[in-house]
C-alpha cells in the first residue's frame, strides 16, 4: 500500500501459433479482463465529450485492439491509479477506486534478457522513460515476443469509504426513466378511466335498473352480463392446472415484492457481489407457504378434495420446468469450459433448498389453506352450462388475449431496455426506487385491462372468463420475449452458437416467470371484479 511502482516487468513470453490465434479471437470478441481489488472491480475511465461531467467507467480493459489490415495488438502495460481516502483521526487510508490505462508497447531492452534484473530501453524509470502512449504498439503474431509491465500509481482522493460505489452507478440517464414513467402513467390513466367509467355507468345503471325490474317479460329482455349469472361462477376446463399457475403466481410476486423492498432499503448493495441473486432465491424457497394456500384455496373453491396432489404439482411444476432449462444451458456452458458453469456442490445445495425447504412449505401452506371454509360464490350455479352465443371477430378469445398482453409490456417496456442492457451489456443496474415504480405501474396496468376485457366478454354472454383472465394480462411475456429476440439482433453482436443459446435460455426463463407473474395479477383482478359485480345483483 502506497508503494508506487514503475515500469515493473511481470514476465516475458514467446506465442505460439495457437495462443496467438486465442489471443485474436479474444481481441475480435472484444474480451474484457477483469480485476478486483479490495471488493471495488477495475475500471477504465472515458472521458465524455463534455469535459465538465465526469468520466464514464467501463469495467474491465480490453485484451487487445483490433489495428488496419486484420493486424492485432496486445494490452501488455497496464498503468494501474489506486485512490486512497486518509483518515484524519487514525492515519490509515483505505482505497476507494481502482482505475486502469491499458497501453500496447512493443518493449526494447539491451543485451541478452535476465529474468532477475531486466532492463528495458522503452520504459526505464530511472532515465525518465515512462509509457504515456501507444504509439509503438505490440502485435499479437506466432513468435512475437511480448513483455508484460505495469506501473502503480497512488493518489489521495476526497471520496469517503462508504460511498465509494457511487461513482460505478452513476446514473447517466434520469431523464429517460421519468419520460417513461409518465409514458405507462398515462396508459394507467387511460385504462382508469375505463375502469371507471365501466363501474359506475354500466354496473350502477345496470344495477339499480335489474333490482326494478318486477315484470317477467323485462326479465326476458334483459341482455349482458347479467344473464350468465348462473354460469360465471362454473370451475373452468383443466381447473387443477389454474390452480397450479396462480399458486406459483403468488409466489413469484411475494418473492419480487420483498426483494425490491429490500434493494429500495439498501440492502442489497452492488458491492456484494451476487446477493440479490441470493436474497431472491431464498425467498422464493420460503414464499412456498403462500403458493401452497393460495393455490388450495382456489382449488376448494372449485369444490377439489385431493389437495395433497396440487400441493406437489404447485412444488414442482414452475421449479422444475426452469430448473431443466438452466441444467440444459449448465451443460452447455460446462462443455465450453467456461469458468461460469455451476459446480455440482452448488446444484445440490439448490435441490435441497427446493425439496428439503421448499416443497415441505408449500405442503404447510395448502393444509392450512384447505382446512380453511371455502369461498362461497355469489350466485348459484345453474345445473346445466348455458349456450354461448356467436362472439364477434374482435372477442374471439386469440385475439382478446394478445391485444390483452400489448398495455402491461408497453408499460414496462422502456424500464425493460436498461434492465437487459445491464445484464447482456455488464453495466450495473442500480435503479430499484424506478423499478419499484415500473413495478406498480405493472401491477395496475395488468388488473385494469384484464377487468376491461372481462367486463366486454361478459357483456357478450361468453363466461369462460378464468383461464381467459390469466392469459390476457401473461400474454405480455410472449412481447417481453419477441422483444429480447429483437434486442438479441440489433444490440448484442453474439456470432457463438452456445452464446445464442444462453441469451434466449435465460431470456425464456424470465419470459416465463413474467408470464406467471402477469397472470396471476390479472387472475385475481378479475376475481374480485366479478365477485364484486355479482354479489351487488338481486337473483331470485
Amino acid at each position: 500500500m502506497g508503494d508506487a511502482k514503475m515500469c515493473n516487468v511481470l514476465c516475458r513470453k514467446t506465442l505460439d501459433s495457437k495462443t496467438a490465434k486465442a489471443f485474436k479471437e479474444k481481441i475480435d470478441d472484444e474480451y474484457r479482463v477483469n480485476m478486483i481489488l479490495d471488493n471495488l472491480p477495475l475500471v477504465v475511465p472515458i472521458q465524455r465529450l463534455d469535459q465538465e461531467s465526469p468520466p464514464v467507467y467501463q469495467l474491465g480493459y480490453h485484451v487487445g485492439l483490433k489495428g488496419k489490415e486484420e493486424k492485432y495488438f496486445i494490452h501488455n502495460h497496464l498503468s494501474f491509479i489506486v485512490k486512497y481516502h486518509k483518515d484524519s483521526q487514525s492515519n490509515s487510508a483505505r482505497i476507494v477506486g481502482f482505475e486502469v490505462k491499458p497501453f500496447s508497447v512493443k518493449h526494447t531492452y539491451e543485451g541478452k534478457w535476465s529474468d532477475e534484473k531486466p532492463r528495458l530501453t522503452s520504459c526505464d524509470p530511472h532515465t525518465r522513460r515512462i509509457v504515456l502512449n501507444s504509439n509503438s504498439p505490440q502485435e499479437v503474431e506466432d513468435k512475437a515476443e511480448i513483455i508484460f509491465t505495469y506501473d502503480v500509481e497512488f493518489q489521495d482522493s476526497d471520496v469517503k469509504w462508504a460511498s465509494r460505489w457511487d461513482a460505478y452507478l452513476l446514473m447517466t440517464d434520469d431523464q429517460i426513466h421519468w419520460f417513461s414513467i409518465v409514458n405507462s402513467l398515462m396508459i394507467v390513466l387511460f385504462l382508469s378511466g375505463m375502469v371507471a367509467m365501466i363501474m359506475l355507468r354500466t354496473l350502477y345503471r345496470d344495477i339499480s335498473k335489474y333490482n326494478e325490474l318486477e315484470t317477467q317479460e323485462e326479465a326476458q329482455e334483459e341482455t349482458g352480463w347479467k344473464l350468465v349469472h348462473g354460469d360465471v361462477f362454473r370451475p373452468p376446463f383443466n381447473s387443477d392446472l389454474l390452480c397450479v399457475y396462480v399458486g406459483t403466481g403468488v409466489q413469484f410476486f411475494g418473492m419480487i415484492l420483498v426483494t425490491m423492498m429490500f434493494a429500495i432499503l439498501g440492502f442489497l448493495s452492488p458491492s456484494n457481489r451476487g446477493g440479490l441473486m441470493t436474497a431472491m432465491l431464498l425467498l422464493w424457497v420460503f414464499m412456498g407457504i403462500f403458493a401452497g394456500y393460495a393455490s388450495t384455496r382456489l382449488y376448494k373453491m372449485f369444490k377439489g378434495s385431493e389437495w395433497k396432489k396440487i400441493a406437489l404439482r404447485t412444488a414442482v411444476m414452475f421449479p422444475g420446468v426452469v430448473s431443466a432449462i438452466f441444467f440444459v444451458l449448465n451443460a452447455l456452458i460446462w462443455g465450453q469450459k467456461s469458468s461460469g458453469a455451476v459446480p455440482f456442490g452448488t446444484m445440490f445445495a439448490l435441490i435441497f433448498l427446493w425439496f428439503g425447504i421448499s416443497v415441505p412449505l408449500v405442503f404447510v401452506g395448502s393444509y392450512i389453506g384447505f382446512k380453511k371454509p371455502a369461498i362461497e360464490d355469489p350466485v348459484k350455479t345453474n345445473k346445466i352450462p348455458r349456450q354461448i352465443p356467436e362472439q364477434a371477430w374482435y372477442m374471439n378469445p386469440a385475439f382478446s388475449i394478445l391485444i390483452g398482453g400489448i398495455l402491461p409490456f408497453g408499460a414496462v417496456f422502456i424500464e425493460l431496455f436498461f434492465i437487459l442492457t445491464s445484464i447482456w451489456l455488464n453495466q450495473f443496474y442500480y435503479i430499484f426506487g424506478f423499478l419499484f415504480l415500473v413495478f406498480a405501474i405493472l401491477m395496475v396496468t395488468c388488473a385494469e385491462i384484464t377487468i376491461v376485457l372481462c367486463y366486454f366478454q361478459l357483456c357478450s354472454e361468453d363466461y369462460l372468463w378464468w383461464w381467459r383472465s390469466y392469459l390476457t394480462s401473461g400474454s405480455s411475456a410472449l412481447y417481453l420475449f419477441l422483444y429480447a429476440t429483437f434486442y438479441f439482433f440489433t444490440k448484442l453482436e453474439i456470432t457463438k452458437l452456445v452464446s445464442g443459446a444462453l441469451y434466449f435460455g435465460y431470456m425464456l426463463i424470465a419470459s416465463y416467470a413474467f408470464f406467471v407473474l402477469t397472470g396471476t395479477i390479472g387472475f385475481y383482478a378479475c376475481l374480485w371484479f366479478t365477485r364484486l359485480i355479482y354479489s351487488s345483483v338481486k337473483i331470485d
